[in-house]
């Protein structure tokens, strides 16, 4: 008896970034046409969406993963394009993602040490790769949109923080329910999801209304050298085991703001689990061109089988 042909096969390559899963589609991913890469995202939200949770969604997945799609760049120099998504949705931008991506091209023979440039929906990114492997990443131009945004959070009373654009959007305050340690995870899940319920609730979002996807609370860091611990709650729920880079590039953007952080200074972000990232900015007018430093690393290549007679074979539901 032969083995039944199943439906479809997926290549993909594992890596963690600081901590933060990456799972990056090299074939069999879905055809997405032509057009822009933010039109292709969409396309792919609006036609496609079980590919989504087949990757990241159990019983394959994990919820805290993030999908790396490679496809076409719209720009032909670029190394490549690529369209981020994770349990809940898709990223505009994904700094450890796009780290773990040039770690798995370089695994992969693909690229070698310099500068990579990379195409996202929401712009070119750049990516340079050094001798010892540590990925630099310039980022999309960044800002911060409101500045000392009151909410008022049941069960928690007034929060004041800022609105900011770093790739995604995010609420960034330092007002916490308790300590910043990996320890508290749960009280502070709580507390963000509860603060975001709140932003939407009051209507507070983006500069044109879109919403605010992240939630950033940062407090003093675990240890000396450093100048900041954050946990990053997540559109789905789980909370960034990395420092973020879309997070601390709105961070930057904050800083540079209120007047605390000088061009082409060092800032030392420490995630909740104690992975940091080196992130510095360059001024662009009322912007900043934010630039992060980090490491990933290569956990498993693998073959994904995909059967629509699989009831759970694109992922279980809700």
């Amino acid at each position: 008896m032969h083995a039944r042909e199943p439906v479809g096969r997926v290549r993909v390559v594992d890596s963690h970034t600081e901590g933060e899963p990456t799972r990056v589609v090299l074939g069999g991913g879905p055809a997405l046409g032509s057009g822009t890469l933010a039109e292709r995202r969409d396309r792919f939200r609006a036609e496609h969406d079980g590919f989504r949770r087949a990757l990241v969604a159990e019983p394959r997945g994990s919820e805290v993963a993030v999908g790396a799609l490679l496809c076409p760049p719209d720009d032909p120099r670029a190394a490549s394009g690529v369209i981020f998504f994770d349990n809940a949705d898709y990223l505009g931008m994904c700094g450890h993602g796009t780290i773990g991506v040039v770690a798995t091209l370089e695994h992969l023979g693909r690229i070698g040490p310099g500068l990579h440039r990379f195409d996202t929906p929401v712009g070119a990114v750049g990516a340079e790769l050094a001798a010892d492997h540590r990925v630099t990443v310039t980022n999309v131009p960044s800002f911060r949109s409101r500045s000392a945004v009151r909410v008022e959070v049941p069960g928690h009373g007034p929060v004041v923080g800022d609105v900011a654009w770093g790739g995604n959007w995010f609420f960034l305050t330092e007002t916490a329910p308790c300590e910043l340690r990996l320890s508290q995870v749960d009280e502070l899940t709580v507390y963000a999801k509860a603060l975001g319920r709140a932003l939407r609730a009051g209507g507070i979002a983006g500069s044109s209304g879109e919403p605010i996807q992240h939630i950033e609370i940062s407090g003093p860091p675990s240890r000396a050298g450093l100048d900041s611990r954050n946990f990053v709650l997540c559109p789905g729920g789980m909370y960034d085991r990395s420092p973020c880079g879309t997070g601390t590039s709105a961070k930057l953007a904050c800083l540079r703001a209120d007047g605390r952080l000088g061009e082409g200074e060092v800032w030392r972000q420490e995630s909740i689990t104690g992975t940091t990232f080196d992130a510095w900015y360059v001024a662009r007018g009322e912007r900043i061109e934010p630039h992060l430093r980090g490491r990933a690393y290569v956990t498993a290549e693998l073959d994904f089988l995909l059967d629509d007679s699989d009831p759970y074979g694109r992922g279980f539901p809700g």
